[in-house]
């Protein structure tokens, strides 16, 4: 007679859970999408990656009739970013599985994948807060006039596709803007994930990791009227700041820059490019997720206790890879 004794081994299998977690993520993130996934590193040695910047060339300038423009040359640059690893494990006894009351093992696996993706998600948010290019309305909220002024920074000869990152607190503003189309009437099929509607060509899609700021920095001039210059440590003076006090809201500023403070509440909201101008751009993605090794999952089965143990973990490091595809709108609350 064969044994037709169910058993937890035969409920928890790590293979097939991993399976589903990796199948989980994707649906449970909002930012990661937009981001090229580079798995060249997978298998190779080492954990810390160099990878290329581009920089932005500057705003364009006066040119006078006749007078040939200057030339500035695209500069590139490196910056060193270190893989990282991500994880979580949960406890499941053998009465909870058992037991028939819901789906413990089902749960597990789907707040494992939510676990995992949250945190790839925030941290390409963060990336996103690395951009270079700024647009500042700290005394106009979230309308078609300032989103069309944002991306206006990109200094585009055509108005390419483009998404916009807003706290589901901006959302009723835009929804009462007549320039807002709602994803409602958008043909089947042509949604992104999260997308609530577009204004000016620019899909807005909503999470609650774009950040509201009370108090931030915006780079400036060493003359302009109340700068204040980065000090490292030490107790500042009025015209000084420390630089760990500047860097949540403008993460790429050194010491002995200068910047201004405001104090007007404003929402931060990355505003991306999604395609490239093939006149005038390479096709270097905005953002970039460099995956080490993709999502591991295993078990450890705790036999005196009757419980086990499953865990995930996920090795991969994001990084800003073309900060002239990407502008940071500080946009009043």
């Amino acid at each position: 007679m064969s044994n037709l004794t169910t058993k937890i081994a035969d409920l928890i299998n790590p293979e097939v859970m991993a399976d589903i977690v990796s199948a989980k993520i994707p649906t449970k993130i909002v930012v990661t999408p937009f981001a090229k996934i580079d798995t060249t590193l997978v298998g190779q040695p080492g954990n810390t990656i160099t990878i290329p910047v581009y920089s932005y060339i500057g705003d364009a300038v006066d040119v006078a009739e006749g007078v040939a423009m200057e030339t500035v040359k695209l500069g590139t640059s490196s910056k060193q970013v270190t893989v990282k690893k991500a994880g979580r494990a949960v406890e499941i006894t053998d009465e909870a599985i058992l037991s028939g009351y819901g789906d413990p093992v089902g749960q597990a696996t789907t707040q494992l994948a939510k676990a995992v993706a949250s945190k790839i998600d925030n941290d390409a948010m963060n990336s996103l807060y690395d951009a270079q290019l700024f647009f500042e309305s700290p005394s106009s909220a979230i309308s078609y006039n300032t989103i069309v002024d944002a991306i206006d920074v990109f200094n585009e000869e055509l108005n390419s596709e483009k998404v916009m990152f807003v706290n589901p607190a901006q959302v009723t503003a835009l929804r009462k803007d007549s320039n807002f189309i709602s994803a409602d009437k958008y043909q089947a099929g042509v949604m992104i994930t999260g997308e609530i509607g577009k204004i000016a060509n620019t899909r807005i899609v909503t999470s609650k990791k774009v950040q509201l700021f009370s108090a931030w920095y915006s780079p400036c001039e060493v003359g302009a009227s109340g700068a204040l210059e980065i000090i490292a440590s030490g107790t500042p003076t009025g015209s000084q700041v420390l630089l760990s006090d500047v860097v949540a809201s403008l993460p790429n500023t050194l010491v002995g820059g200068h910047v201004l403070k405001n104090n007007t509440s404003v929402y931060f909201n990355p505003i991306v490019k999604l395609v490239a101008d093939t006149e005038t751009e390479d096709d270097t993605p905005a953002l970039t997720i460099y995956l080490k090794r993709n999502i591991n999952l295993e078990t450890d089965r705790v036999s005196l206790a009757r419980k086990t143990d499953i865990s995930v973990d996920e090795h991969y490091v994001t990084a800003l890879s073309d900060s002239s595809k990407v502008v940071l709108a500080k946009i009043k609350k």
